[in-house]
């Protein structure tokens, strides 16, 4: 049974932030990101304050304990990080955003509201296993020794130009995909993603926070058909749908991210 550590112990994150007084947006990013998957596109966001980035533990330059990364894990160090900020605006992607609905769920008094992109709903593992393995690279997804091997092989062999190999992406997002170890992605993944049933934690949050979905129709690594269950069952929640990003919006269609993030923003 791993130690427990007191709160003193918890790794300390890092975290980056800028911007004046006020509301503060923090983002979290997804599996294999890091804060340089936002920094490029912040610019056009209407919300006045601080923008505050965080690299997840086991991700981008936050430490990368060699242990199972569980929900608990990934939440306590963030709440270390983020304790000092009265009220805050969780924007998260995909891994980001379960964990920013989990941790508005626990901590509601301090978040203002929550912007989720491409947010997984699988509810359990099989249901995961069945949507991802619809497709050959849903297989290699969904077996965590598959996973692990592609860990290994990014960061060993192709970290260096992977940049020639994921022209799609911007640089610096593609240079940071091999900031993380195998337990920090493989073990997250299967922990928080597809072993949790984000549903329960919705069911949890306060009606006093809204909540916005960023979802692209043509996501094939999240159904956004399982995001509008979501929408549908709590009425402070609400749908912006866009086009032509698959799982990253934010990356491929930030106009369209941006837009819709100020419409709800203005109404908070």
């Amino acid at each position: 049974m791993p130690k427990t550590r007191s709160p003193n112990e918890l790794p300390l994150l890092n975290v980056q932030e800028g911007g004046g007084t006020g509301d503060t947006i923090v983002f979290l990013h997804g599996l294999g990101g890091t804060t340089r998957y936002w920094s490029s596109n912040l610019h056009g966001i209407e919300l006045g304050g601080r923008i505050v980035l965080v690299d997840l533990l086991g991700f981008g330059d936050s430490p990368r304990p060699w242990f199972r990364y569980t929900i608990d894990r990934h939440i306590e160090p963030l709440r270390k990080a983020l304790r000092d900020y009265e009220q805050i605006v969780l924007v998260g992607h995909s891994l980001g955003a379960t964990l920013a609905v989990i941790y508005a769920a626990r901590y509601p008094e301090q978040v203002k509201a929550l912007v989720l992109m491409s947010l997984p709903n699988f509810q359990s593992r099989d249901r995961a296993y069945r949507w991802m393995r619809k497709r050959l690279r849903g297989w290699i997804l969904t077996n965590m020794l598959t996973v692990g091997l592609a860990c290994i092989i990014t960061r060993r062999v192709t970290g260096k130009i992977l940049p020639l190999i994921l022209t799609d992406y911007p640089r610096e997002v593609a240079e940071d995909v091999v900031k993380h170890n195998v337990l920090s992605s493989t073990t997250s993944l299967w922990n928080v993603i597809y072993g949790h049933n984000i549903q329960e934690d919705a069911a949890r949050l306060s009606p006093n926070i809204p909540v916005l979905c960023v979802h692209s129709r043509d996501d094939d690594t999240v159904p956004i058909g399982d995001v509008r269950m979501l929408v549908e069952e709590f009425p402070n929640w609400q749908l912006h749908t866009i086009d032509g990003a698959r799982h990253h919006p934010w990356l491929w269609n930030t106009g369209a991210c941006v837009s819709g993030m100020n419409e709800f923003f203005r109404l908070i």
